[in-house]
């Protein structure tokens, strides 16, 4: 299960989207997260489909590999549906489970919320699947530039939120060697009830926290030894520099905004609102 989550990972190959400003792909992210929100019929997440797809296909990420960042998700993404499908009060009774009931309206916000997640979930994973952690910490502080001047600790924040980043999949690893040390000792993570499971999991926890506080220490000792100092009169080796493929981009999402807010607005698309 846990090395199937992508989020963190570089994917590195030579792509449209690997050569996007990191400014330009972390603002168009989050419009596409902002504007997922937004949506409110089917139509509109057939065109989310369509273009998540397209940018997939340029990015030339295997969708083996993007689906498989859905699989530790999975539970929650059922346990979402099922919450909406009878919590959500409808006019149209599907059927009843004792004092539970189910409503065309429950199933189409439980829909929803499962193409939410998915949506949501892969364009993440875009953003770090074809960025560098250099070039990620690098988009993260430009943007955050403006707001030094009302104090705000753009490059430490921008550091941090790399370092976070970067740690995941390392931290992934680490928790996969602990299990199987574990289950090498006879440890059983898999059956008995949730309660058994879970005290299964202290063995692992414990050294994981050591082990993410020895390798934070080391990092800020080598950051230490070298001198590091970020922030005013920083060089870089490679400057950020947008092309005419981050104009290009920034008009496809434009334009995918605008389909959105069409089948929003047009009265032909009004049967699917929410």
């Amino acid at each position: 299960m846990l090395k199937d989550i992508t989020l963190g990972q570089y994917y590195p190959v030579k792509s449209p989207l690997h050569k996007l400003d990191p400014r330009v792909k972390i603002l168009l992210v989050f419009a596409f997260i902002i504007l997922l929100f937004f949506v409110q019929n089917f139509v509109g997440y057939a065109v989310f489909a369509l273009f998540t797809g397209i940018v997939i296909k340029l990015s030339r990420v295997p969708m083996k590999f993007m689906l498989k960042g859905l699989k530790p998700l999975f539970f929650i993404m059922i346990f979402t549906a099922v919450l909406n499908l009878f919590m959500v009060q409808g006019e149209h009774v599907m059927f009843r489970i004792w004092k539970l009931t189910a409503t065309y309206e429950g199933l189409r916000t439980a829909v929803f919320m499962i193409l939410r997640l998915v949506f949501l979930i892969m364009g993440t994973s875009l953003l770090t699947l074809t960025t560098t952690p250099l070039a990620l910490t690098d988009g993260i502080e430009s943007l955050l530039r403006p707001f030094r001047k009302i104090g705000l600790p753009a490059h430490e924040l921008a550091m941090m939120m790399s370092i976070a980043i970067r740690f995941i999949p390392t931290l992934l690893e680490e928790t996969n060697k602990i299990m199987q040390a574990q289950a090498a000792r006879g440890s059983d993570f898999e059956t008995g009830s949730l309660i058994k499971r879970a005290k299964a999991l202290i063995p692992i926890l414990i050294p994981l926290f050591v082990s993410a506080f020895r390798r934070a220490d080391e990092l800020a000792v080598a950051m230490e030894c070298r001198c590091y100092n970020g922030g005013e009169n920083r060089t870089r080796m490679r400057e950020l520099k947008m092309h005419a493929n981050d104009a290009v981009a920034s008009v496809i999402v434009a334009a995918l905004i605008g389909t959105i807010i069409f089948t929003n607005l047009f009265p032909l698309f009004s049967q699917f609102a929410l």
